[in-house]
Order: structure tokens, then sequence, then C-alpha cells
């Protein structure tokens, strides 16, 4: 490589880093935007909705539970 081609790709690399420090800079601070327009629940609110997701799992689990114990046992009683 000739000196002018050096410093020609290390001009361009040097673009390059200054081109992903600004998206990585503007990328944060569009998250940072995009995270005060998020509207938190207040802590009942996310207590009550987790202890209805916790039961609402642990119906579906036990109703599962059951249904494959009656399938089991009929398939027991059939074969």
């Amino acid at each position: 490589m000739t000196n002018k081609e050096t410093v020609k790709a290390k001009n361009v690399s040097q673009s390059d880093t200054e081109n992903n420090n600004a998206n990585n800079a503007n990328f944060v601070e569009e998250t940072k935007q995009e995270l005060a327009k998020v509207v938190w629940p207040s802590r009942q609110q996310l207590l009550s909705e987790s202890v209805a997701v916790i039961l609402m799992v642990t119906l579906v689990a036990t109703l599962i539970y059951l249904v494959d114990k009656v399938f089991g046992w009929a398939a027991g009683k059939v074969f």
C-alpha cells in the first residue's frame, strides 16, 4: 500500500468508529425516551396481578394433572 492509501484507510476506519459511537449514543438516548413513556404499574396493581397470574397457573396445572390422572386410570382399565 502506498502512503496515501494507508491514510485514506485510516480516515475511513476512524469515520466508521465515530459513526458507531454516534449510533450508540443515539440508541441510548432514544431508549431513555421510550422508557420515560412507559406507564409503570403501582405496587398494589403489580401485586394483585402477580397473584392472579400465580393462581391461574396453579389452577391450570392442577387441572392438567387431574385430566392426566383420569386418562391414565381409564387407559389402565381398558388395556
